[in-house]
């Protein structure tokens, strides 16, 4: 199964709250252990959902507040310009629009699997947050979803009521402060109610054939990460397959069940090659262990797949312009300094 991701536009929401909300910034994003390049505008790197966890965690730890997700919540700024808001806006009506960003709501996250359900007169947003206890999560997103909604439909989509899967939260009149409806908890999915008529809503500036481009971008986009799927189950068959010191390009397209002319060909296409992924992953768990362990030199060589000392250390240099030994000195250092 491929690790779950974030698009980095999720962090650079909670980036601009934690600073409207006057968060110590730095020391959350330090804690959580979150990489400073992620927040550039530039970057077009996933982030791990996994981090989320420590992410939520750091924040209720710091800010000292056991909502900090709805709170945090009441600062994002409203999602725009990416191809989700693009796919909503060009279309003839918020309910088409809808549906259709739905289907590429894994550019936002893949942790993000919701469903329109309308039934009878009832009409909800469903399954919104795939995460389990990760409440801080799901009560951001849910105002995220709320503005987002509200901003594209004229202040029209408003809540009615919200569930969710978790038993333990806010007080009951903070929840409606916050989401302007009640809130149940213990639910059987998070969900978001509303009035289905916002359905028919008319975009006034919906434009066909900007909706086909943002189609297009669409589609290539989730193609791409596909791509890096690939790379991502590529990098846990080296990991699971170092030690053995048998990691050719033939042997993992082996594991993974794909013919080896193919796996070149879609790496290719991914915009890397095999012997680069396997450079990368071993020079990462390579600083790993000898930063953060006390695993002797000779017993890094083997669990990085390396034959013979002298070719792991050539391998170093080149990775790091330092040797293994002077690498774990600096490390030692930094740490002692701090």
């Amino acid at each position: 199964m491929a690790e779950r991701t974030d698009a980095p536009i999720l962090l650079r929401l909670a980036y601009q709250a934690m600073l409207k909300a006057g968060l110590p910034v730095d020391a959350i994003l330090q804690q959580a252990r979150v990489s400073p390049a992620w927040l550039d505008v530039e970057s077009p790197e996933r982030t791990p959902f996994a981090g989320q966890a420590m992410f939520w965690r750091a924040l209720e730890e710091i800010s000292g507040d056991p909502h900090i997700g709805l709170h945090l919540g009441e600062n994002l700024p409203v999602y725009r310009g990416q191809v989700l808001e693009y796919l909503i806006s060009s279309s003839p009506t918020f309910g088409e629009g809808l549906q259709r960003a739905l289907a590429y709501q894994r550019l936002l996250s893949d942790a993000i699997t919701s469903r329109l359900v309308v039934d009878g007169e009832q009409c909800y947003l469903a399954d919104l947050a795939d995460a389990a206890e990760m409440r801080h999560f799901a009560e951001a997103l849910v105002i995220g979803v709320i503005r987002f909604f509200g901003s594209l439909t004229d202040g029209h989509f408003q809540p009615i009521e919200v569930h969710f899967t978790h038993v333990e939260g806010a007080p009951a009149e903070e929840y409606r402060r916050v989401y302007g409806c009640p809130v149940t908890l213990g639910c059987r999915e998070n969900r978001i109610y509303f009035d289905k008529s916002v359905l028919t809503h008319q975009v006034w500036h919906a434009e066909p054939s900007l909706l086909r481009l943002h189609e297009k971008m669409a589609n290539e986009k989730l193609a791409e990460l596909a791509r890096l799927d690939l790379v991502g189950e590529v990098k846990r068959a080296i990991g699971e397959m170092l030690e053995s010191g048998n990691t050719t390009l033939e042997a993992v397209a082996q594991r993974i069940g794909m013919p080896a002319r193919r796996l070149r060909t879609e790496l290719e296409e991914a915009g890397t090659s095999f012997n680069h992924v396997l450079a990368d992953y071993r020079s990462r768990l390579a600083r790993r262990l000898l930063a953060r362990t006390d695993e002797s030199i000779e017993q890094i060589v083997y669990l990085t797949g390396f034959a013979e000392p002298s070719t792991f250390y050539r391998a170093f240099k080149r990775w790091t312009n330092e040797t293994p030994i002077e690498y774990r000195r600096r490390k030692q250092e930094e740490r002692a300094a701090r």
